[in-house]
């Protein structure tokens, strides 16, 4: 019996048009994101009976292809919401490292949990 299931990808380098400032616009930089998804419990038979983790990494990707976003929490929440569309997933954790937002840090960035409602 299978209490809990959870895909991952963990670490997935992105360069997007991101950020809130004049010198970060018409450029892009790096992000490290990583995905969490929890999804109902279900015995996988085959790759139609789970999220293939490179569904998840393609969403990310598009979401960075999409144009300049003013907010890592926007990102974070457009994908929390893209990957809660599969009607298995019941949790999502997503965390965005932006690594040249401070001088002297190795990142900053956000974390964020949803569910569906």
């Amino acid at each position: 019996m299978i209490h809990a299931l959870s895909v991952f990808v963990e670490g997935l380098t992105l360069e997007a048009e991101i950020g809130l400032y004049d010198h970060e616009r018409g450029r892009t930089q790096p992000l490290s994101v990583d995905i969490e998804l929890t999804l109902t419990p279900a015995v996988a038979h085959g790759i139609h009976g789970t999220v293939n983790y490179e569904t998840l990494a393609a969403k990310a990707r598009a979401l960075a292809a999409c144009g300049h976003v003013e907010l890592v929490e926007t990102f974070a929440e457009q994908l929390a919401a893209d990957c809660l569309d599969h009607p298995r997933a019941v949790r999502v954790r997503i965390r965005v490292r932006k690594p040249e937002a401070i001088g002297g840090a190795q990142a900053a960035g956000v974390e964020l949990t949803a569910s569906r409602s």
